[in-house]
């Protein structure tokens, strides 16, 4: 199945592309990049501001799937989670700091602060600190390992990710969990949790998660409970949203 956040959306009615030279003076304009993100709702922060910068992105949401796509295609920027479903990013870091044709620029992304270290240690140029919401600061980031591109004025302003995604991302927690996952896969989950929690600013349930990590820490029922909650709400939102206005 094709991944809707892995192509570019359709344009709105009466929505024009830019021109040449209005192009020319995105901040990114014409930067491939591949970002390694298991979390849609990071992944479509991400989408929001390539799109804006004029970059196009393509996501892979596991190891395995960006070492597919780069045996095909060469991203000038690789953007890497480090927690990944089928192990740690730093391990991709290291395999492109290695590589004869590396991208222009390897970073690596985590709500961690530790991950900056050791995205580093593994051979990645720069590290980008979730939430990722500052359109500046991604594109400022980016710029210092691209050059040739045409000078821009980048304005700062908070991108905010589409509430559908993030329900993508608990919707698909909360099914894992109930499944009673072992201790790895238990550990990958709270961690994604963790990191989706931080990055929806989700205070509560970023403690949750941080108190189910233990397999004996009694905490994964909490967690569970929380979950849906929160798709609960999310649910009655987009509910809400959706339905028409009366006449």
């Amino acid at each position: 199945m094709t991944d809707p956040l892995a192509q570019d959306p359709p344009l709105p009615p009466g929505f024009a592309l830019p021109s040449l030279s209005a192009a020319e003076h995105l901040p990114l304009h014409g930067v491939t990049i591949l970002v390694v993100e298991d979390s849609r709702y990071a992944c479509e922060a991400l989408r929001l501001m390539s799109q804006r910068a004029g970059a196009r992105l393509r996501r892979a949401d596991t190891l395995a799937a960006a070492r597919a796509h780069l045996r095909v295609y060469r991203p000038d920027v690789v953007i890497i989670d480090l927690g990944l479903p089928d192990g740690r990013g730093e391990s991709l870091i290291r395999e492109l700091a290695m590589a004869r044709q590396r991208p222009l620029a390897v970073l690596g992304t985590s709500g961690n602060l530790e991950g900056r270290g050791s995205a580093l240690a593994a051979g990645a140029e720069g590290f980008l600190e979730k939430p990722l919401n500052s359109y500046a600061r991604f594109c400022t980031l980016l710029r210092q390992f691209l050059p040739g591109l045409a000078p821009a004025v980048v304005e700062d302003s908070v991108i905010c990710p589409d509430p559908l995604a993030l329900q993508d991302d608990l919707t698909r927690a909360a099914a894992a969990l109930s499944a009673e996952p072992d201790a790895q896969d238990r550990r990958y989950l709270t961690g994604f949790v963790i990191g989706v929690a931080h990055h929806a600013h989700d205070a509560a349930l970023e403690r949750a998660a941080n108190a189910a990590v233990l397999p004996n820490g009694g905490g994964l029922e909490q967690l569970r409970g929380l979950l849906d909650k929160r798709l609960a709400v999310t649910s009655m939102t987009t509910a809400f949203a959706a339905k028409p206005e009366a006449v």
